[in-house]
């Protein structure tokens, strides 16, 4: 499908990365691809640390990128994980900072290469290739961008000022007409195809995918049940989500649970009647393509 970025009144706010570097193509670079030299740290409860995840799976890295799974409440004041700590004060002198995941490090030296979930997905796919699925096609980076840029503005900004208990009415109801918007565009583009903008899975999709669990099980939590309906009539869409649920590189990392824990342990709005209707079944479908779930890594 060809995809035409929308704006919205609010962009998704995402922290800024303590760390940005970049895994290079050789030796030069300083950080290059070498099998089982780095290490992905992630809870998959977050929605960045969930695309990070899927697309390790999709590209099957497990052997030459370990992952240490992190539970899915931070355990420290800050919102930061204890675990990774360590990792942030030998990479950062003096660092004040949460120690946020995701993070890439660096077994050889015990540093953090990055903390950019974006960059991260970007150099797991094209520096680790080999035969693997092309997740950035050539030709097709300014589409994903564009699909980044849906996902983040008109769908995950859009929801939560559409629910935001101190939004004025008015402002709440232009927030969901620019989200249904934005839901209509991706569901009249999708139409009888299966994946997003190619014959293939892409980077657009998982991003889209991880967007929509979002969606259905964070911030329909604040709409109104009339609102959640008209999110629902979008069945391509959801049909699409279903599918790739039900797919092993995507149903393996989706914890409901989790996923409800951090929520409730960092919402600060009000509950709406849209709690209760539940676009999608995702446990269910997740079990059709995922017998095993990845197990926490505690410290």
């Amino acid at each position: 499908m060809s995809v035409t970025p929308l704006t919205a009144a609010h962009s998704s706010a995402r922290p800024a990365p303590a760390f940005r570097g970049r895994i290079g193509r050789d030796a030069r670079s300083g950080h290059y691809a070498v099998p089982r030299r780095y290490r992905l740290h992630l809870a998959t409860a977050d929605p960045e640390c969930l695309r990070i995840a899927v697309t390790h799976s999709l590209l099957g890295l497990a052997e030459a990128c370990p992952v240490t799974f992190l539970p899915a409440e931070p355990d420290c004041p800050d919102g930061g994980h204890s675990a990774l700590r360590p990792l942030y004060d030998a990479s950062a002198h003096r660092y004040t900072g949460p120690a946020l995941a995701p993070v890439l490090s660096d077994d050889w030296s015990g540093r953090i290469v990055s903390s950019h979930g974006p960059d991260i997905a970007r150099d797991l796919a094209r520096r680790f290739g080999g035969g693997r699925p092309t997740l950035y096609p050539c030709g097709a980076e300014s589409q994903i961008e564009a699909v980044e840029r849906m996902c983040a503005q008109g769908i995950e900004a859009a929801a939560q000022r559409a629910g935001a208990a101190d939004a004025a009415e008015a402002e709440r109801a232009a927030a969901l007409d620019t989200l249904l918007t934005t839901l209509g565009v991706l569901e009249q583009g999708l139409g009888n195809h299966q994946y997003l903008i190619s014959d293939q899975i892409t980077a657009a999709d998982v991003e889209l995918w991880v967007t929509l669990v979002q969606l259905d099980t964070v911030h329909r939590n604040h709409l109104d049940a009339a609102a959640v309906q008209r999110i629902a009539d979008h069945p391509a869409l959801w049909a699409y989500a279903r599918r790739l649920a039900a797919q092993p590189a995507f149903g393996a990392h989706l914890d409901l649970d989790a996923i409800a824990r951090r929520h409730h342990a960092r919402c600060q709005g009000l509950e709406a009647a849209g709690a209760a209707v539940q676009i999608l079944d995702w446990e269910t479908h997740a079990a059709d393509g995922a017998e095993t779930r990845p197990q926490v890594n505690r410290p």
